[in-house]
């Protein structure tokens, strides 16, 4: 594979992460939004919004089948632009069935395209001999940023749906088109034995730390998603519109902690940067809990942004590698999608588990929940590879040509 094919191929990957950033914030930040277009009960809601990460994980499952056939980059060609004409769907519909459908669409959708995305990087990762993985979740993190802002924007001139929808998508549906022509995987290497069965030598033994750790850091990203600003309000005392503000932050500081993440790998190896982040998040979610104020609780949930942005993407990164040094190059992209649906798992419980916890006992202790359990992602930083390990594969390839 040529220098040129790699750089095409990472810029072309790039762009994909950064457009489901956007089309996912928009959802998302606009949810009362669609419960009042389609008259979605409160009671029912959790249902709608708990049926996205499960089709998601259905699909995620799927895909490691559908790889196996066709390539990840061919997954990810077509699931793209299905996602955004789901969420185009979602802003267009008027009953509660279309709802249903439009969100059924986009999860399953969502599901094939995380997997094959976070194939496709795993792979890039490997050809390019050093840690690129944390740069495409922060283009991810990035389009996350613009499509809260938009969002912003369309509940602010009070815009319907799909009028707020449809220039998002006119504009990033062609870019996701034309940028999946130069979608490329890195060279596959030798298959060996156990990875003719399409991944199926990838055990359960060998992904559990890290399906422990992805469910752990995403329990994390939906506390701080879901109750950073009813805590800072309900809890702090602080006004509705300084509320706002912890999941700004959290969003930014993360984006800066994944756009500087891979210099550390190469530094300091995949473990430490992981085991230093784990620590930090621990730390916020602990100054979250224990805040005098406001201003003290948006410093924990900004502190907590740098701290888990280098988590999944490196627990991705982890789970190809191992996969592919043990099984061969199939079950890389095997071992990512089945890691993928702890992703979607992380996100169901998150949100529950802290919201019954503030309810039974106090929203302050339900922060120290999260706060154990990705301390506990310090016990399993072996699982990323050595101390010496500069993007997870247990070593620097100096005789990779730097490809940009």
């Amino acid at each position: 594979m040529t220098d040129a094919r790699l750089r095409r191929g990472r810029g072309s990957l790039a762009i994909s992460f950064f457009v489901q950033g956007v089309t996912f914030a928009l959802l998302v930040t606009r949810i009362p939004a669609i419960q009042d277009r389609y008259g979605i009960s409160d009671g029912l809601l959790p249902v709608f919004l708990a049926a996205v990460p499960i089709l998601a994980g259905v699909a995620s499952v799927a895909t490691e089948r559908v790889v196996a056939r066709v390539g990840p980059g061919v997954v990810l060609r077509w699931s793209q632009p299905l996602v955004l004409l789901a969420l185009l769907g979602v802003g267009a519909g008027s009953r509660m069935w279309q709802a249903a459908l439009a969100l059924g669409v986009f999860g399953l959708a969502v599901g094939a395209l995380d997997a094959s995305m976070n194939m496709l990087g795993v792979s890039l990762q490997r050809a390019y001999g050093r840690s690129i993985m944390l740069g495409f979740h922060a283009a991810y993190s990035l389009g996350g940023i613009a499509g809260a802002s938009l969002a912003w924007l369309g509940a602010h001139w009070d815009l319907p749906l799909f009028v707020s929808y449809l220039p998002v998508v006119a504009v990033l549906l062609p870019v996701a088109l034309v940028g999946s022509r130069w979608y490329a995987a890195g060279e596959p290497g030798p298959v060996v034995e156990g990875d003719r069965a399409g991944g199926g030598g990838v055990g359960f033994k060998l992904l559990l730390p890290l399906c422990l750790v992805m469910t752990f850091a995403y329990i994390g990203d939906s506390t701080v998603s879901n109750w950073s600003a009813k805590y800072l309000q309900d809890v702090l005392g602080s006004s509705e519109e300084l509320a706002t503000v912890p999941y700004n932050a959290y969003m930014v500081t993360t984006l800066l902690g994944r756009a500087v993440g891979d210099f550390g790998v190469r530094r300091l190896g995949a473990a430490m940067v992981v085991r230093g982040g784990a620590v930090l998040a621990a730390l916020g979610f602990a100054t979250v809990a224990l805040a005098p104020g406001v201003w003290v609780g948006m410093a924990g949930f900004t502190v907590l942004g740098l701290g888990l942005s280098v988590i999944v993407p490196q627990t991705f990164a982890a789970a190809g590698r191992q996969a592919f040094e043990r099984h061969g190059p199939g079950a890389s992209d095997a071992a990512v999608a089945r890691l993928n649906v702890f992703n979607y798992v992380g996100f169901l419980i998150g949100s529950p588990l802290v919201g019954a916890l503030g309810d039974a006992w106090s929203y302050r202790g339900a922060m120290l929940v999260p706060m154990v359990l990705v301390l506990v992602t310090v016990a399993y930083a072996t699982s990323f590879g050595s101390q010496r390990a500069r993007y997870g594969g247990g070593h620097e390839r100096p005789r990779t040509v730097d490809v940009g």
